[in-house]
């Protein structure tokens, strides 16, 4: 993972230094912006493995320039902000970031999230496939393509972020089987979940918007009241 090229965007300078630090120091290469439309030409112009970035900048904001890049990119984005409400995280995390590190950071925190996050992307490379699972997967109304990270939903391609396609990959290859919220995250982001948020309720809303034709009334991702998410065929 080392020398991974990473974009921090952040309009103050100093956070934006002190996040170079603590990443260079772990082997990585940073590329600073220090405000969205700066960040955006260099996301086009470099080799950008995973993007950290503000919410609270002039002119374009992080969630526009977040919604901006998942237009053509699965790209890793984590959130490092002081907006620290469940609401925040909610609607930070349904703009398509990853996950969401709250301000003041805890460094050790941060770059444990940087390396599972770009872990989680590479891994998706063919070369470093875990051999042991099904790289294809056929349902009713989905196909999923473990190698290229590819999903095809009711007959149309449909683009996921990393966190999204695990989420999915995991329901979709125990089909049948009922994944509570808590057993969802820890086998997805490898952690334990010391206390009740709604990452994983926000993930799933987004899944359902690019994958199911009314997501309102999901067919393929089933809610069990009270107990979890499940896909059965």
């Amino acid at each position: 993972m080392d020398n991974e090229k990473i974009l921090v965007v952040d309009d103050d300078k100093e956070i934006a230094d002190l996040v170079e630090i603590h990443l260079v120091s772990d082997g990585f290469q940073v590329e600073k912006a220090y405000s969205a439309s700066e960040g955006l030409k260099i996301l086009e112009e470099s080799k950008i493995k995973l993007v950290i970035l503000d919410i609270m900048m002039p002119g374009m904001d992080g969630l526009m320039m977040c919604r901006k890049i998942r237009e053509g990119s699965t790209v890793p984005i984590i959130f490092l902000s002081a907006k620290s409400t469940d609401l925040d995280k909610i609607i930070g995390l349904g703009a398509g970031a990853d996950d969401y590190v709250i301000k003041p950071f805890n460094p050790l925190e941060l770059m444990a999230r940087v390396k599972s996050q770009l872990r989680r992307y590479t891994e998706l490379n063919p070369n470093t496939i875990e051999r042991d699972r099904e790289t294809e997967l056929h349902l009713e109304n989905l196909v999923i393509h473990k190698e290229n990270h590819a999903v095809t939903a009711y007959g149309r391609e449909v683009k996921l972020t990393p966190i999204e396609f695990e989420i999915l990959y995991l329901l979709a290859s125990n089909r049948g089987r009922v994944f509570s919220t808590d057993e969802i995250f820890e086998r997805v982001w490898n952690e334990k979940m010391f206390e009740a948020n709604n990452t994983v309720m926000v993930h799933i809303r987004r899944i359902r918007e690019k994958i199911e034709v009314d997501s309102r009334n999901a067919k393929i991702i089933k809610t069990v009241w009270g107990v979890g998410y499940k896909i059965d065929k």
